[in-house]
Order: C-alpha cells, then sequence, then structure tokens
C-alpha cells in the first residue's frame, strides 16, 4: 500500500502513522524530516522537496524582463518553501534588472498565514495604488487578497505552486473578474515528482529511496518553471525563448540561485534593485 501526503502540516501525523503501520510506504510531498521531527526519516517514507528558488528566480525575472519595475512579494508564514521561492524572486529580478541597466523596486512582506483577509487586502491595495505593478502571491489562499487589491487598481499577479492562471480565466467567464490579473505562476513538478516516486516503487526500487529525502529542480528535469501554454502566458514582452534560454542556464549550473532559507539573511542585491522588507 502507498499513501501520498502532501504539505508539512503532515509532518507529526507521520511520525505516528509511519510507526503505526510499517508495511505502508509513505509519500511525504513539501515534507522534511525536520517537519516529521525524528531522528532520521522513517524507513517507510520517502519525502519530496523541491527547489522552489529556482522557480521563484524564474518568475522574477521574467517579470523584470517584461519591463515590470515595481513589484511586490506577498508571502503567506515564513516557513522555508515560502522563503525560498520570496528570495528566488528577488535574485531573479535583480539579474534581469542588471541585464536591463533597469532600477528595480520590490515590496516584501510575510502576511503569516495561508489565506487572505481584509488587512491584508488593505495592504495590497496600498501598494497597488502606490505604484505597483505585480505581486508574487505565494502562499496558499493568500493570493485571494493580492487578486482582490490587484483588480481595484489594474494590478498583476504572479501565481504559485501550480497554474493559476485559470483562477483568472474562471473569474472572467463567470462574471467575477473584469480581467484576468494572472500574468503568471511559479510552479513546481507536485504530480511529476510523486508520478517519478510511484514508478519507483513499481519497478521494484523502494529501497533506493525509502528514508530519504528527494530534492527536485531544474538539473533533475521539468520540475520547475513557468506554464508555457499560450493560454497561460499572459507577458507582454518576454518571450518562450528568452524563457528557455535562462532555465537551461539554471539547469546546466551557469546560473546558481541561493537556496538560502534563513529569514534572517537576506539575498545580496545589485545597485539597481531595492527591496523594501516590510515586518
Amino acid at each position: 500500500d502507498v499513501i501520498v501526503c502532501v504539505g508539512y502540516l503532515y509532518g507529526a501525523s507521520l511520525a505516528w502513522a509511519a510507526d503505526q503501520y510499517p508495511n505502508v510506504k509513505f509519500i511525504a510531498v513539501d515534507v522534511t524530516q525536520g517537519d516529521i521531527g525524528t531522528d532520521t526519516i522513517p524507513a517507510n517514507c520517502y519525502c519530496i522537496t523541491f527547489k522552489e528558488e529556482q522557480a521563484g528566480y524564474l518568475a522574477g525575472y521574467a517579470i523584470a524582463k517584461d519591463g515590470k519595475t515595481k513589484l511586490g512579494f506577498l508571502g503567506g508564514m515564513a516557513v522555508p518553501a515560502v522563503i525560498r521561492y520570496g528570495y528566488g524572486f528577488v535574485q531573479g529580478a535583480d539579474a534581469a534588472a542588471q541585464e536591463l541597466g533597469q532600477n528595480i523596486e520590490i515590496n516584501y512582506f510575510y502576511g503569516g498565514q495561508f489565506y487572505g483577509d481584509a488587512n491584508i487586502t488593505s495592504r495590497m491595495e496600498g501598494w497597488y495604488s502606490n505604484g505597483t505593478q505585480v505581486v508574487f502571491a505565494c502562499g496558499g489562499g493568500i493570493y485571494t487578497s493580492a487578486v482582490e487589491a490587484a483588480l481595484k487598481n489594474n494590478g498583476y499577479v504572479i501565481g504559485v505552486d501550480v497554474d493559476q492562471n485559470y483562477i483568472g480565466a474562471n473569474g472572467v467567464a463567470d462574471g467575477t473578474y473584469a480581467y484576468n490579473p494572472f500574468i503568471t505562476s511559479a510552479m513546481k513538478g507536485l504530480s511529476e515528482a510523486v508520478n517519478t516516486a510511484l514508478s519507483d516503487i513499481e519497478a521494484g526500487d523502494w529501497s533506493e529511496i525509502a528514508a530519504s529525502n528527494g530534492n527536485f529542480g531544474l538539473e533533475d528535469g521539468d520540475y520547475i518553471g513557468l506554464p508555457t501554454a499560450d493560454d497561460s502566458w499572459n507577458f507582454e514582452t518576454f518571450t518562450k525563448d528568452e524563457y528557455e534560454t535562462v532555465k537551461d542556464k539554471i539547469k546546466n549550473g551557469e546560473i546558481t540561485v541561493d537556496n538560502n532559507s534563513d529569514d534572517a539573511t537576506k539575498p545580496t542585491v545589485s545597485e539597481f534593485t531595492t527591496v523594501n522588507y516590510i515586518q
């Protein structure tokens, strides 16, 4: 039997379940040994994590190359995955700013929760009304506050984890949204990584991945990226060829994205980039 669990909140439950059901194979997505709280990953568990910093980098690079100079990052809780998304976003935007010789400004804030509310919406309205063009909304349902504020101020958002363009498209179709505010999404291959693990199990290779942590990035395959379907590609000038070029540079190691997830240690940026870290 195989059980797939998604999200770090399953960590403590996995420690118990893995002990109680030693013959069950657990695939734990976005879960680390630290989340489980054991000295080692249980023998019947396989943890899957991602190099979110690479996805954040691609989104930041793309949006800055697309000509946007006033950016925002709205994180949920300052957990490692969210921090890596945000710091990658800053690094990518800064790299594009250097290439263009263009000054950019990034507002950076953690909402402390994974859902939108009136207070966060009000903050986002302040950002947009003061010139922010695009906000990378990173943290579960917190995107609702960014979208609500964007639509009131002709602003835009970047989705996270999966291609969230469908939210904007559905909103336009049912009349909820005046336009689709999603330009792109910073994605990680959740289903792809799980399918890889299931294929390993089917092939009899469970022993090779059990009690370990597979950390998936572009070096391992297309586990990180932006959506390239025409309906989801809502950039004005940034091209798919430019995207493939920067993605390949990460894949082959020409570009290395810092994977720091310490909230106290901010990414280094050039003189072209100003980051306003808001408490």
